[in-house]
């Protein structure tokens, strides 16, 4: 059964343990990690390979950076970008940057001089935060030189290592850091965290707190306006999700990147909101995670799918001790089900799947950590939250009952809008019964019991002869032959039918099917509209920057 609307009224079978109709109290950042500051202040924060910071030690960093900050004249309502891996000093800068009123812009490690240079200038970015890591600092200098940046602030990596960890690196390791010509305009960190106390500056659950830039499926990426309102509440909602007792006991891992949403709320803003700690990698390895795991006793692992197959595909797998996970929990993309039940079975742990966005700060649903859950789906809404389903071909109605429909959510996690593009705002959001729903652009069902299930993307969805074809359900048909390790389907043009879907694949090792034997099994189990014109096998597929399989790239490749 398919309903067009979801709201906390209707919460008979709802099962995460904070009630769905709760009402979370909003707070600046800052206020919240002095909050848990005064709780424990030497209870460990981060845990970055081999050495533990605790909160004392990250509050008082970004404390100096505040004051460095207000001493190179950044006033609130500015901007400081972050163009950083997961190292200690991300967390200090992201809160530092707060305290001083300033406004944090994510940047992705991997951005070119291009992509990053534009962001900047469409953020109006006046102060990078890096580390020197050659290719990182490279890239900075050359936007700094020819942006309107203003300050580049270059950490050491080898100054956040373990003390002999740190030496050998800068004696035996000199290739692996920047030589950095510092001057006025490119300040250290240790430069830009001086001894004192910083001005008192008043930042409020109403003020902006971030800009995190969309990928986007065509144009200019767009800034997406969180507050510290939205923030700071859909790290509650997240935390209120978790059945498990103590949160200050839970070891996150750290394997998603801070700079993404997904990261920066489930991990960085959960665990400062409730005390507990993040085991962090500088990027994801699957050793180096299965490692931390044991090493840390982790008891929980948000990722994106690639990450569980990579771990499945690790020959450390088997002798690891995973005994401490409570939970994994899976976004980013869809949970493939034959990874799903492979990594369960042989892990022994959960996966909880769960949705987001950037716009709505990170996280607007998930499945139960414990009792019931239903595969397939994204789960129920995090607490305070309300979703309907839209007409796919007139959003001013709601979808007919029983027919998906696009996913339109409202709750305090919704963000204000995005930076600088108010006639983007008319198509992102409509209004119903006086509340404002964020169209999410997903096509998504909804069950009796509150449970979703995203169907497609609406600009995915392939046009055959007048009929719409939802790529994931190929995708999934697909992905239960025995061969296939990862699919993607997009439409490609045809001069009879319009479009026609055309399927592209990786094999699990030591497959030799071809292409033409997996298209003859997987159209003798589909519709005769979803039919593939042909299954492509590639030694690859593209990702996106946090891992999950990019569809946009694939048919930019392929088109």
């Amino acid at each position: 059964m398919t309903v067009s609307n979801f709201s906390p009224a209707r919460s008979a079978a709802y099962h995460h343990p904070t009630p769905l109709g709760t009402i979370f109290t909003p707070a600046s950042l800052p206020a919240l990690f002095e909050r848990t500051l005064h709780r424990n202040p030497d209870a460990p924060f981060l845990h970055f390979l081999g050495r533990t910071y605790s909160y004392k030690q990250i509050y008082a960093q970004a404390q100096a950076f505040a004051l460095g900050l207000s001493r190179a004249g950044i006033v609130k309502g500015d901007r400081v970008g972050l163009f950083l891996p997961n190292v200690p000093i991300y967390a200090a800068a992201y809160y530092g940057s707060m305290m001083a009123g300033a406004v944090v812009v994510n940047f992705s490690p991997l951005y070119s001089v291009e992509e990053l240079s534009w962001q900047v200038g469409d953020s109006g970015t006046k102060v990078l935060v890096t580390v020197d890591v050659p290719e990182l600092y490279k890239t900075a200098k050359k936007v700094l030189d020819a942006s309107t940046l203003e300050t580049l602030v270059v950490g050491s990596l080898a100054d956040q290592l373990p003390r002999l960890k740190g030496v050998a690196m800068k004696l035996l390791k000199r290739s692996q850091i920047a030589d950095v010509a510092y001057g006025a305009k490119v300040k250290s960190w240790a430069g830009m965290t001086p001894a004192g106390t910083p001005p008192k500056v008043a930042v409020g659950p109403e003020d902006l707190a971030l800009l995190q830039y969309t990928g986007g499926t065509t144009g200019r990426p767009k800034g997406a306006m969180l507050g510290h309102d939205q923030l700071s509440v859909n790290a509650q909602q997240v935390a209120g999700i978790n059945p498990f007792g103590n949160p200050a006991g839970e070891v996150f891992v750290g394997a998603l990147p801070f700079f993404h949403v997904f990261a920066n709320t489930a991990l960085l803003n959960h665990a400062m909101v409730t005390g507990g700690s993040i085991a962090m990698v500088p990027r994801f390895d699957a050793g180096q995670v299965l490692a931390i795991i044991q090493k840390y006793r982790c008891t929980g692992f948000p990722g994106v799918p690639t990450m569980f197959q990579a771990l499945l595909d690790h020959p450390d797998l088997a002798k690891t001790d995973l005994s401490s996970l409570k939970v994994c929990i899976s976004g980013g993309a869809p949970m493939p089900a034959p990874v799903h039940e492979r990594f369960e079975a042989v892990t022994g742990v959960r996966i909880a799947e769960g949705y987001g966005l950037t716009e709505s700060s990170g996280v607007v649903s998930a499945n139960p950590y414990q009792g019931t859950r239903k595969r397939g789906t994204i789960g129920q809404l995090v607490p305070g939250t309300e979703v309907i389903l839209l007409d796919k071909e007139n959003p001013e109605n709601l979808a007919p009952e029983g027919e998906p429909g696009e996913l339109a959510v409202c709750g305090p996690q919704i963000m204000r809008g995005y930076w600088q593009r108010p006639e983007s705002d008319a198509d992102t959001f409509v209004r119903r019964d006086g509340k404002c729903y964020l169209r999410t652009g997903d096509v998504a069902r909804i069950d009796e019991d509150g449970f979703l299930e995203i169907v497609d993307r609406i600009k995915d969805m392939i046009a055959v002869n007048g009929f719409k074809v939802f790529p994931s359900v190929v995708e999934d048909v697909i992905l239960e032959h025995a061969a296939i390790k990862e699919a993607l389907v997009i439409g490609v043009p045809d001069d009879a039918r319009g479009e026609v879907p055309r399927a592209y694949v990786t094999l699990n090792e030591g497959a030799t099917e071809t292409g033409a034997e997996l298209a003859s099994w997987l159209n003798a189990r589909i519709g005769k509209h979803e039919r593939v014109d042909q299954v492509v096998v590639r030694d690859s597929l593209p990702k996106t920057m946090i891992g999950k399989l990019d569809r946009k790239t694939l048919r930019a490749e392929v088109l």
